[in-house]
């Protein structure tokens, strides 16, 4: 019988399934759905990772509409877990914000194509951090727009890739003071009602730890610093990103692999991603997860030539806030977060938002751990004062990307990116572009580089007089 039929009365249907012990339950979503001639907005399905399937027809999509966020919801259990939202049976939808069994902080991961509300999901945690009594900072690297309500409610706030910097030195000082201090009075843990606990935020990661950022490696360490040493004296970590891929987090396995242990939160994704998330150990095998479209419409198909074909979307609801906790005890089961602040757009500050957030102080760090957060804490309140200390690491950063080791000067054991674009310059018989550059360097058979790492390098040695860049972008080597 066709799930279209089940469902015709109004109800919710499900189906148990299983297959014949000694074999694994496999499934293709969109075939399913054919079979049971049911949209993909209206079908879940969970599997035990084993034998065993629900598979759930709904007459609707049941998370068309959420209801709003409350302060109640935000309060912390005896577990310190939050309520974010509902899954499509109902059922809450909690995240950890600290684990009182073992006095761990929390990292947490939130990734999400573009408009799929990221923004909102992460004003909703600060919320809650700020209602529970947790110490937040943030670093909202879209120039402070993401949630711009934040601003003046948590205890440091950034906006760009040098402040984000700053914030996470500041951070990783603060992680280290901790140790020691908690080490010196016999602590082993962090516990709740000494210091606060202190999670810090980058939202938009991407433009930090992208390929070919200029902060991307000290970024990469820091935040894998904070995942280091952070957990054990109450320091958590959040980032959110745009896509769930390596090179979005600088590169780095171990890093992502500290946030898999973390919240994992996956927003409206690329059905690209599904393989990574497998192989990532983020699903289990033989998962899958019914992408999310931007709006939630039934196709219908009719000739391009009707006259009274309709092909506007305004009336269709939007999906943001839907996703998946793939840190959750029911990674496969779709999920929608509770609705943040007002629905229609407001010109300025959203009321709504600020009132959730209430009139009180943002909770600060520990007066113990001022001196270690170091001059960037301490001029967080004044604009002219952390600006200058921006300049100055831009400053920094400039330099140092000017310096040029002597062609030919590789370190034992170790071929300088610098190098290799040398040697491909001065064998190449006419000027190359940097993609030409790059293609030459990866076929040396060393590390690989990425073109923004070749396009710095190329600007170094042009910086430095080893180089020339003619027109069309070209280089070649200087006379």
């Amino acid at each position: 019988m066709r799930g279209s039929t089940l469902a015709a009365a109004g109800e919710v249907v499900e189906l148990m399934l299983e297959v014949p012990q000694g074999q694994v339950l496999r499934y293709d979503m969109p075939a399913l759905c054919s079979a049971l001639g049911v949209p993909p907005d209206r079908l879940t399905v969970e599997t035990d990772g084993l034998r065993r399937a629900i598979v759930t027809i709904y007459p609707s999509n049941p998370l068309t509409q959420v209801r709003a966020v409350t302060r109640e919801d935000l309060a912390m259990d005896r577990h310190g877990r939050i309520i974010v939202g509902v899954y499509h049976n109902g059922r809450p939808v909690r995240r950890r914000l600290y684990d009182p069994s073992t006095g761990s902080a929390q990292r947490f991961l939130l990734f999400g194509t573009t408009g799929a509300g990221k923004s909102k999901a992460l004003q909703l945690q600060l919320i809650a951090e700020k209602i529970n009594g947790i110490c937040s900072w943030l670093g909202d690297l879209k120039f402070g727009q993401s949630v711009p309500e934040a601003k003046d409610q948590v205890d440091f706030h950034v906006h760009t890739p040098e402040g984000a910097i700053l914030m996470l030195r500041s951070g990783v000082a603060v992680a280290h003071e901790r140790m020691r201090r908690y080490s010196a009075a016999g602590r082993n843990s962090f516990a709740l009602g000494l210091d606060p606990l202190f999670h810090i935020h980058l939202d938009e990661i991407n433009r930090l730890l992208e390929a070919g950022a200029p902060y991307r490696d000290e970024g990469a360490y820091l935040v894998k610093e904070l995942g280091r040493t952070g957990r054990s004296v109450g320091v958590g970590a959040g980032l959110a990103a745009q896509a769930a891929h390596l090179e979005e987090l600088g590169g780095s396995d171990t890093l992502r692999g500290m946030f898999k242990e973390g919240e994992v939160t996956l927003l409206r994704w690329s059905a690209s991603m599904m393989r990574q998330l497998v192989s990532d150990g983020l699903l289990p095998d033989g998962a899958q997860l019914m992408p999310i479209p931007k709006v939630l419409r039934t196709v219908t198909l009719r000739s391009q030539f009707d006259p009274d074909l309709d092909e506007d979307d305004d009336d269709a609801p939007g999906t943001q806030g839907m996703g998946y906790v793939l840190s959750g005890p029911h990674p496969t089961s779709l999920m929608r977060h509770f609705r943040v602040g007002s629905i229609a757009p407001v010109a300025g500050l959203d009321p709504e938002i600020l009132e959730l957030y209430g009139p009180e102080e943002p909770v600060h760090l520990e007066e113990a751990s001022w001196k270690a957060a170091g001059p960037a804490y301490a001029a967080r309140h004044d604009p002219e004062v952390m600006a200058a200390l921006c300049q100055e690491l831009q400053e920094e950063k400039e330099k140092e990307s000017k310096k040029v080791i002597p062609v030919g000067s590789g370190r034992q054991g170790a071929v300088l990116l610098q190098d290799r674009v040398w040697t491909a310059l001065i064998s190449a018989e006419e000027p190359m572009t940097a993609d030409e550059v790059r293609e030459a360097v990866l076929a040396d058979g060393g590390k690989k580089v990425s073109l923004g790492g070749v396009r710095t390098t190329l600007g170094a040695l042009v910086d430095a007089g080893h180089a020339i860049r003619s027109a069309h972008g070209l280089y070649a080597p200087a006379q």
